[in-house]
C-alpha cells in the first residue's frame, strides 16, 4: 500500500489541514512528525470546525490510530487542553486512537519563558517567534539535556533530567534578568502531568514498522512550510525543526523507503506569518482583498498574514528540497473576480537575474520579484470538483503554475470543504 506524507510548499498556513482530513478517510494510520503547537490546522467537516495545533487531523476521524512522533516536541498540558476541547465537540480522544512516541522531548515552562524572553529583549532583528518555547525546546533535545515523554514513568532518571536542564537554563535566565526555576514546582508539575500523558506512551516506531508491514496505509502530516526549514527556509525567520519531507523519516522512527508520494500543499496565491522576507508582498488594495477573501489570520496566533501574488521560484525549490511527488493547489476561488492576476517567475537583483532564492540573508531581503501577467475570470470557482467547473482562464492558471514550478497538481481544492476538491492523481494509488 502507498505511504504519503503531505508538507506545506510555502511558509504555512497552505490548507494543510482539509488536504490531510480529505486523505485521512483513506488512511489507517495519521503521523505528525514535526513542529509542536505553534502550527496550527482548520477542519470543516460537516459545517463544523475543527482547530487542532498538536493532534493529527486524523483524530476526528473514528477508525483511525493518530501518532504523535519523535520529531515532534511535545507541551504536555496543551495536549491535554486540546483533547478536553475537542471532548466538547463530540470527539473521542483515547490510548486506542492516540499514540505517542516514547522518545519525544517535552516543552516545559521554562521553555515558554525563555522564549518570549529572548524575543521581547532581542532588539537586532526580531524572529517572530510564537513564544511557545517551540526552538528552546528543539535546543535541549539536540543539547542532551531534553526530558522526553519516557522519562516521566522513571522517578530517578527525570531527578538527573530536571538537575541537567536547570544548570543550563538557570544561566540563561540569569543572564535575561530572570528568577532561577523553583525546581519543586517543575518536578511536581511533571508529577501531576504524567499519570495523564503516560498511558499515550508507546515504541511508535515499531507500531509503524508493523502496520507498513500489515500493509496499512500511513500519512504523515507536516506542520507548517518548507520556507520555514531551519535549513532550506528563508532563516533565521524560520521554525526551529526541518519540515520538509525528509523529516517523515527520522520523525518516527521509520526510513526514507517507507514514503511512496509526497504531497505538497500549495496555496494559489502567498501568504506569510511574521517576520522576513517576502519577495512578493502586496501593500496595496490586491493584497487587502486577499486577505479579507481569504480569511489569512494564523489558526493558532490570531495574526494577520501578509499577503501577495504566487512565487512560482519558491515553490519549484520547495517542490525540490522536499522530492515532491504532486502538488495540492488550495484556494483557488479567493482569486475569483481579479482582473488581473501576476505570478512571480524570476528574481532581480543589481542587474542580475534569479532563478531561485539566494541563501544570504541580505540577497533575499533585497531581491525584486520578476512578474507575468494572466487574465483573471469573473466567474465563481468556489465548490468546483470537476475541471468542467472552472472557467477556462482558471485552468490556464493552474497549468501554466504547473510549468512554472516544474511539477503536476494533483488535487485542487476551491472551497474549505473537504468536498470541494478535484481529484487529479491519487497518491495513494498503488
Amino acid at each position: 500500500m502507498a505511504n504519503v506524507v503531505v508538507v506545506g510548499a510555502q511558509w504555512g498556513d497552505e490548507g494543510k489541514g482539509k488536504i490531510v482530513d480529505w486523505l485521512s478517510e483513506r488512511a489507517d494510520v495519521i503521523v505528525r512528525f514535526q513542529g509542536g503547537h505553534n502550527a496550527g490546522h482548520t477542519l470543516v467537516i460537516d459545517g463544523v470546525v475543527y482547530k487542532l495545533s498538536l493532534l493529527p487531523s486524523g483524530i476526528v476521524r473514528g477508525g483511525k490510530l493518530s501518532v504523535i512522533g519523535n520529531g515532534v516536541v511535545l507541551d504536555p498540558w496543551a495536549l491535554l487542553a486540546e483533547i478536553e476541547k475537542l471532548s466538547a465537540q463530540g470527539v473521542t480522544v483515547t490510548h486506542d486512537n492516540l499514540m505517542i512516541a516514547e522518545n519525544t522531548p517535552l516543552i516545559l515552562p521554562v521553555h515558554g519563558e525563555l522564549d518570549r524572553a529572548r524575543e521581547a529583549q532581542n532588539s537586532v532583528a526580531k524572529i517572530g517567534t510564537t513564544g511557545r518555547g517551540i526552538g528552546p525546546a528543539y535546543e535541549d533535545k539536540v543539547g542532551r539535556r531534553a526530558i522526553r515523554v519516557a522519562d516521566l514513568a522513571d522517578g530517578p532518571t527525570l531527578e538527573l533530567r530536571i538537575d541537567r536542564l536547570l544548570t543550563h537554563h538557570n544561566a540563561l535566565r540569569a543572564g535575561l534578568g530572570l528568577e532561577p526555576v523553583d525546581r519543586a514546582a517543575l518536578k511536581a508539575a511533571l508529577e501531576e502531568v504524567a499519570p495523564k500523558i503516560l498511558p499515550y506512551a508507546a515504541p511508535v516506531w515499531k507500531v509503524l514498522t508493523e502496520a507498513r508491514r500489515a500493509g496499512k496505509r500511513i500519512l504523515f502530516e507536516g506542520a507548517q512550510g518548507s520556507l520555514l526549514d531551519v535549513d532550506f527556509g528563508t532563516y533565521p525567520f524560520v521554525t526551529s525543526s526541518n519540515t520538509t519531507a525528509g523529516m517523515a523519516a527520522s520523525g518516527t522512527g521509520l526510513g526514507p523507503t517507507a514514503i511512496d508520494f509526497v504531497l505538497g500543499i500549495v496555496k494559489a496565491y502567498t501568504t506569510r506569518v511574521g517576520e522576513g522576507p517576502f519577495p512578493t508582498e502586496l501593500f496595496d488594495g490586491d493584497g487587502a482583498r486577499l486577505g479579507e477573501r481569504g480569511h489569512e489570520f494564523g489558526t493558532v496566533t490570531g495574526r494577520k498574514r501578509r499577503c501577495g501574488w504566487f512565487d512560482a521560484v519558491l515553490v519549484r525549490q520547495t517542490c525540490a528540497t522536499s522530492g515532491v511527488s504532486g502538488i495540492a493547489l488550495t484556494k483557488l476561488d479567493v482569486l475569483d473576480g481579479f482582473d488581473e492576476l501576476k505570478i512571480c517567475v524570476g528574481y532581480e537583483l543589481d542587474g542580475k537575474t534569479y532563478d531561485y532564492l539566494p541563501t544570504a540573508a541580505n540577497l533575499q531581503a533585497r531581491v525584486k520579484p520578476i512578474y507575468e501577467s494572466h487574465p483573471g475570470w469573473p466567474e465563481s470557482t468556489a465548490g468546483a470538483r470537476t475541471w468542467a467547473d472552472l472557467p477556462a482562464a482558471a485552468i490556464k492558471y493552474v497549468k501554466r503554475i504547473e510549468e512554472l514550478i516544474q511539477c503536476p497538481v494533483a488535487l485542487l481544492s476551491t472551497s474549505p470543504e473537504r468536498d470541494d476538491t478535484i481529484l487529479v492523481t491519487d497518491p495513494f494509488a498503488d
